[in-house]
C-alpha cells in the first residue's frame, strides 16, 4: 500500500465555510484532475466531496509534504487566495501507505463522519470513485482497494450497531425543522433536487407536508421531485420571478457561488417581514451570508449540527471500538491480496516472452531440421512444444502463490 497518498480537508479542521473553496463542480471536475494527474505523474487519481469533507484518493511513488500539497491546490485552480494558501495547506491531511488505507477504511465505515453511523457515506464514497473510473482516472491499483474497503464497509454494518437506529446530517437537520413545530400547509421551496434534497423531502412527506415549490438546474428533475412531492416544478432562474410566498427553504445544489443571494431573497419575500427558515446543507453554503445578517432567519446548516453530532458519538463509542477491530483485521487481510496482484501483474509478460522464445526456436535456430522431418514428427513435436509452453507459463505463478503465502 505504499503508493496509497490521500490529501483530505475536512470538518475537523477546516472550518465548513471554507471546505467550501475545495469542492468542485462536475463541470470542471474532469479537467482539474487531469491537470493534477498530468502534472505530478499520478498514475490514478479520484475525488471525493460531501458535507464536511473533501479528498484527493490518488497512487503516486512520491512523498507527500506541505510543499507537494501547496503545488497540489495551485495546479487545481481552486479559489483560494495566495495570502489563504498557506493557512489551508498547514490544515491539510495527509496520510500514505497504511494509514492512508486505514483512513479510507475508517470514512467508508462512518467512523470519520460527523454523523458516525451515517450509512450514505458509502454509497457517496463509491459514487466518487465511479466516476472518476469512468472518466478513465483510475486503474487497477484503486480498483482493488476499493473492492477491499466495500467488503470492509459492509462488515462493519452488518456486524456491529454502528448504525443502529441510524441518523444522518439529514435526518439531524430534519429534526431541528421539526422542533419549530411548522404547520404541515407551510409553504416549503426546495432548491435543488440531489439525493440530499431528495433524503430530507422523504422525511416531510412522512409528516404530511404538503406545499412544495422544487427548483433546479434541470427542469426535468425538478419536475421528477416535484411530482412525487405532489408540488410545482421550476427552472433555477424561477427564483428570481417566484412570487408565492414561503415559509421554508430547503436548498442543497452543488453550485460553488451562492445561489440565495440578497437581492433573490428579497424578491421571494416580496414584501414579507415575518421570520423565515432555510435549511442549507450544501457546502459551500448556497445562502449569502448577506441574507442571514439582514433578514429575520432561523438558520440551519451542517455546521449548526455539530453539537446534536458529538452526542451521538458518544452514544455510540461501544460500537466504533469493535468497527476498529473489523478494520484492523482487513487491513491485515489484504496485504497478501495486494502483494498477490501485484505479482500476477508482474507475471503478466511471462505468456508473450515465453511464446517469443517458441518461435524463435520454430522459425528460426531449428528452422531447418524442422522442415526435414516429415508431417506426422513435425505434428508431434508441436504439440509437445505446445504443452511445455502451456506448463511453464503456470509453474512461475505457482511458486511465486506459494511464496507469497507462506510469507504473509
Amino acid at each position: 500500500m505504499k503508493y496509497l497518498k490521500i490529501i483530505a480537508f475536512t470538518h475537523k479542521y477546516v472550518d465548513l465555510k471554507d471546505l467550501g473553496k475545495f469542492v468542485i463542480c462536475e463541470e470542471s471536475l474532469e479537467s482539474r484532475l487531469e491537470s493534477v494527474k498530468t502534472k505530478f505523474d499520478l498514475s490514478e487519481i479520484f475525488y471525493l466531496g460531501t458535507c464536511n469533507r473533501v479528498e484527493f484518493v490518488f497512487s503516486s511513488d512520491k512523498n507527500i509534504d506541505h510543499t507537494f500539497v501547496k503545488s497540489f491546490i495551485q495546479t487545481l485552480n481552486l479559489p483560494v487566495s495566495e495570502d489563504q494558501l498557506d493557512k489551508f495547506v498547514s490544515q491539510a491531511s495527509i496520510y500514505e501507505d497504511v494509514e492512508a488505507f486505514n483512513h479510507l477504511l475508517r470514512i467508508s465505515c462512518s467512523l470519520e463522519s460527523l454523523v458516525v453511523g451515517e450509512k450514505e457515506i458509502l454509497a457517496q464514497l463509491r459514487k466518487a470513485y465511479e466516476t472518476c473510473r469512468a472518466a478513465g482516472f483510475t486503474g487497477d491499483y484503486l480498483r482493488l482497494i476499493m473492492g477491499r474497503v466495500v467488503k470492509t464497509a459492509k462488515e462493519v454494518y452488518t456486524q456491529t450497531g454502528i448504525s443502529r437506529k441510524p441518523i444522518s446530517v439529514v435526518s439531524l437537520a430534519y429534526r431541528k425543522l421539526r422542533e419549530l413545530k411548522m404547520c404541515t400547509n407551510a409553504k416549503i421551496l426546495i432548491i435543488g433536487a440531489g439525493e440530499t434534497n431528495r433524503n430530507i423531502t422523504k422525511y416531510l412527506k412522512k409528516h404530511k407536508y404538503s406545499n412544495f415549490a422544487v427548483f433546479n438546474r434541470s427542469l426535468t428533475n425538478a419536475e421528477i421531485l416535484a411530482s412525487e412531492l405532489g408540488g410545482k416544478a421550476f427552472g433555477l432562474e424561477g427564483l428570481k420571478t417566484y412570487k408565492d410566498g414561503f415559509d421554508v427553504i430547503i436548498t442543497c445544489t452543488s453550485a460553488t457561488e451562492p445561489i440565495i443571494t440578497n437581492e433573490i431573497y428579497q424578491s421571494l419575500l416580496n414584501g414579507d417581514t415575518s421570520r423565515k427558515v432555510i435549511v442549507d446543507l450544501a457546502v459551500p453554503n448556497d445562502t449569502s451570508p448577506e441574507v442571514t445578517e439582514k433578514n429575520p432567519i432561523t438558520f440551519i446548516e451542517v455546521h449548526s449540527l455539530q453539537e446534536i453530532a458529538d452526542a451521538n458519538l458518544k452514544e455510540r463509542y461501544d460500537e466504533l471500538v469493535h468497527a476498529e477491530q473489523i478494520i484492523g483485521q482487513n487491513i491485515q487481510d489484504f496485504r497478501p491480496v495486494l502483494k498477490q496482484r501485484r505479482v500476477e501483474i508482474a507475471m503478466r509478460e511471462v505468456p508473450e516472452r515465453i511464446k517469443e522464445i517458441k518461435d524463435n526456436a520454430l522459425n528460426k535456430i531449428f528452422l531447418s531440421e524442422i522442415e526435414s522431418m516429415d508431417d506426422n514428427s513435425r505434428e508431434l513435436l508441436g504439440r509437445v512444444i505446445s504443452y511445455i509452453e502451456k506448463k511453464y507459463i503456470s509453474v512461475p505463478m505457482v511458486i511465486a502463490k506459494d511464496i507469497l503465502m507462506k510469507n504473509s
